[in-house]
């Protein structure tokens, strides 16, 4: 069930289906300052069990390491129709940002408070690319604020309709 929650799975009319696979319980967990798309670097399996949807978001953070950014924890799973090449689900992948890119992303890092973390998966063309937020966490009285405000908006949009 948890599961279900983290990953959201987007299907367009179109032949060719756009996929994105969202990290909804990072937004009630963090605030977001600044986004980045990312290039990933991931084997055949790990792509075609992407476009399936086959992804959790659950438990994974990214890591600045060494001038690179890695995601850790990104649950993909293995591919049904894999052989003995199937990747491993829990392995670690590199993330591809221009190094201007990572200079802020760094300097920002060292600031007290602040994360890395991953909002989304999308394809662009052919490409699999990742969204990752620089975050800021949420206290729990901020939390009960944004849940009230979701319920206050949702309550607003039954009364326009």
């Amino acid at each position: 069930m948890q599961e279900s929650l983290a990953l959201h799975l987007i299907h367009s009319n179109m032949a060719n289906a756009d996929i994105e696979i969202k990290n909804r319980s990072v937004y009630h967990d963090y605030y977001i300052d600044a986004k980045y798309d990312a290039g990933m670097i991931l084997l055949g399996t790990e792509v075609k069990s992407l476009r399936t949807g086959k992804a959790s978001f659950n438990d994974s953070y990214c890591l600045l390491q060494d001038g690179e950014i890695w995601i850790k924890s990104l649950h993909i799973a293995q591919y049904s129709h894999g052989t003995v090449n199937n990747h491993d689900p829990l392995r670690d992948r590199k993330l591809l940002l221009q190094k201007r890119e990572i200079k802020k992303i760094a300097a920002k890092l060292k600031e007290k408070g602040y994360t890395l973390v991953p909002l989304r998966i999308f394809f662009t063309n052919r490409l699999a690319k990742i969204e990752i937020g620089l975050a800021k966490g949420k206290k729990l009285h901020d939390k009960r604020e944004s849940i009230k405000q979701r319920d206050v908006e949702r309550e607003m949009k039954r009364y326009i309709k």
